[in-house]
């Protein structure tokens, strides 16, 4: 263990919550108790997932599931698309990574998650999951009542479908439920994408599948944290809420599952294709520019700059911090499907181990500028009333779940050690 980077790691919590502290409207107001549970309580998942040998092996059998499913969902896209999903080719292959498409092969499995997500929720087993991971936090922190249980169930749907939970209590919810319902939406990732992501970082992490699901649990505790520290207020009694059932039936779950997980798929194509041009458009303006450190400047050198000391805070050693930064700048920028590529795509030896593991969590969550957009849309639509506060919270939504997700970076660095 470098005690030295668990020194850093640990300077790095106390920055990220100073950091938010000058954009909190009262911080004379700022419960410092909630502040130490929510980071103590950060600490106790991380330590409890990752270091536990019972729940660690349960991790194992749930990679060995999303492998076997990701093997049954190509059953599925080789009978759609042939040998652009995977299946045998009509010539010689003398290079195979040259007939793996993204869109055809990897991307299809976001569909599938979606329609078994919904299936289990009608079924009753991710209800059941969502109430009692909500009821954690109501203990520990006095989160309870729709913004806890939304909050929760972002941990497994996504950061419009979560909203759809606690429709009826939006237009009641106080500034700072909004707030905590927007910013545990971005602090997290959905559940149909998070088996993408395992898929693709499969080879440079083991039991990614458990790390990303570890760092959105860690999130809920995150997003309550920096929420809380923005708007500081006392948790209020509320409205009990309990998972609504939205289904009518198991094929009804598995057809709106289906259709929504399609507009999923076809949004995140349509993303990555505008913006990976966009990048490259812009990429090409630097370039023009005089070169820096011997090299042509590029976004991802200028992130790296930016981010670097984020990097560093979060345990990162300062020779690899660049790097992280450029990607943690990439995730906000732009999202962090693309700065997840890019790491999943980094040779050989670019990044420690443990460098690895910390990006990771730092990049897990939808903490991003189009994802303020999102959310303004989405729940506007649902409570049109509050959509001009909507816009006034997106912003601090995006800084505390990037705070918050930089903290789970150093919350990681010091369990790994």
């Amino acid at each position: 263990m470098d005690w030295m980077l668990v020194m850093q790691a640990l300077f790095g919590l106390a920055v990220f919550v100073l950091l938010a502290l000058p954009f909190s409207s009262s911080p004379r107001g700022v419960q410092w108790r909630l502040v130490g549970v929510a980071i103590l309580l950060q600490i106790v998942i991380c330590f409890l997932l990752l270091k536990v040998p019972v729940i660690s092996a349960g991790f194992a059998y749930l990679t060995q599931a999303v492998n076997a499913l990701s093997q049954a969902t190509q059953q599925g896209t080789t009978f759609i698309f042939g040998y652009l999903g995977g299946g045998p080719t009509p010539f010689e292959v003398t290079n195979p990574n040259a007939v793996i498409t993204f869109a055809f092969q990897l991307l299809p499995l976001v569909i599938v998650m979606s329609a078994l997500s919904a299936l289990l929720w009608y079924w009753g087993v991710l209800p059941l999951i969502v109430r009692a991971i909500s009821r954690v936090f109501e203990k520990t922190l006095g989160t309870r009542g729709p913004a806890g249980l939304a909050a929760a169930a972002n941990v497994f749907v996504g950061q419009v479908e979560a909203p759809l939970l606690v429709k009826p209590y939006i237009a009641r919810m106080t500034r700072y439920e909004l707030l905590l319902l927007m910013t545990a939406g971005m602090a997290t990732i959905a559940g149909s994408v998070m088996v993408i992501y395992a898929s693709m970082l499969g080879n440079i992490l083991d039991g990614a599948l458990g790390h990303l699901l570890t760092k959105s649990l860690m999130s809920v505790p995150a997003a309550i944290l920096f929420s809380h520290l923005l708007l500081p207020e006392l948790p209020t009694a509320g409205s009990d809420a309990s998972p609504p059932r939205i289904y009518g039936g198991s094929m009804d779950a598995v057809t709106q599952g289906t259709s929504d997980g399609l507009n999923v798929y076809l949004g995140i194509l349509a993303m990555l294709l505008v913006l990976i041009t966009f990048v490259a458009i812009f990429n090409s303006f630097l370039g023009l520019l005089p070169e820096v450190g011997g090299a042509a400047l590029s976004l991802e050198r200028v992130a790296g700059w930016v981010f670097a000391p984020i990097a560093w805070c979060m345990g990162i050693p300062w020779s690899e911090a660049p790097l992280v930064g450029s990607l943690l700048g990439i995730k906000t920028i732009l999202n962090e499907f693309i700065a997840f590529i890019e790491l999943s795509n980094l040779p050989a030896g670019s990044l420690s181990g443990r460098s690895q593991l910390i990006a990771t969590y730092g990049l897990c969550g939808f903490a991003n500028i189009s994802s303020m957009g999102i959310l303004i849309a989405g729940i506007g639509a649902l409570c049109p009333e509050r959509k001009l506060e909507l816009g006034e919270l997106a912003p601090k939504a995006l800084l505390a779940a990037t705070l918050g997700t930089c903290m789970a970076g150093s919350v990681v660095a010091i369990v790994a050690g």
